[in-house]
């Protein structure tokens, strides 16, 4: 068999392995990670090709939720934009805790689905929602270097302890911040000391206050996200992603 015929067979089968992956459905599917086994929702749109490098969301859910929240109000548009969403559990459903959901796991999540997808590597991005919105700006922080830009809807810093997060990044990746004026978990005054914060830093951050919203995130979702993603697609590493093992104790 001639280089073009090997080339045209493997390139066959690559279609195969994706086509047999993907699909128009949310799956459940679980992950060994860090000795434990985690869950996670992942929704791959049918158009997926193996010649296509496709963007990548982790949408990480609020308290008292999993993964699936945040995946089936994604699914929409990223049928309709092509791109792979994944929503994780965390190992506590009231929240989100570091070292245990990340970013070790986040980062073997990726790359289990990397191995799998056709994902552009330096189109990786955060999504969260209230707790998870919190963790994401914090994952942000410890792996600059390996996530192209994150998003949140209702979230923001609440203690000036928290902003020593900011110290581990050693890029300045680009924020996106969406919160009501009316929300009583996340006031407007702890999101300016957020916005105040990070800019002093020279942090890229736009922030939009959604006049007369509360906290609640469900009903308008599909114009959250749509704005959401809006600001993300602007975004990618300008370099292949670094990915640097998080010391719990090494500051």
């Amino acid at each position: 068999m001639n280089s073009q015929k090997l080339t045209c067979a493997f390139f066959a089968i690559s279609l195969l392995s994706i086509s047999l992956h993907a699909s128009d459905k949310i799956v459940m599917e679980t992950l060994d990670s860090q000795g434990k086994k985690r869950n996670y929702y992942l929704f791959v749109p049918g158009s997926i090709k193996s010649a296509t490098s496709v963007p990548l969301i982790i949408l990480l859910h609020g308290s008292g939720r999993t993964g699936i929240s945040l995946v089936e109000k994604w699914k929409d548009i990223a049928g309709q934009e092509g791109f792979i969403i994944v929503g994780p559990d965390s190992s506590n459903s009231q929240g989100w805790s570091t070292p245990t959901d990340g970013p070790d796991f986040l980062h073997d999540l990726v790359e289990s689905l990397r191995a799998k997808y056709p994902i552009n590597p330096r189109r990786v991005y955060l999504f969260g929602h209230s707790a998870g919105a919190v963790f994401a700006m914090n994952m942000a922080m410890l792996e600059s270097e390996y996530f192209a830009a994150t998003a949140v809807h209702a979230g923001s810093w609440r203690d000036e302890r928290e902003y020593a997060v900011m110290d581990y990044a050693k890029r300045k990746p680009p924020l996106a911040i969406f919160v009501g004026d009316r929300d009583n978990f996340f006031p407007l005054s702890s999101v300016k000391a957020t916005e105040a914060a990070l800019k002093e830093r020279g942090f890229p951050l736009e922030l939009t206050i959604i006049k007369g919203h509360t906290h609640w995130y469900y009903d308008q979702a599909p114009e959250f996200n749509r704005n959401a993603w809006d600001f993300l697609k602007r975004h990618e590493l300008n370099e292949d992603p670094r990915y640097e093992v998080y010391r719990y104790n090494r500051r």
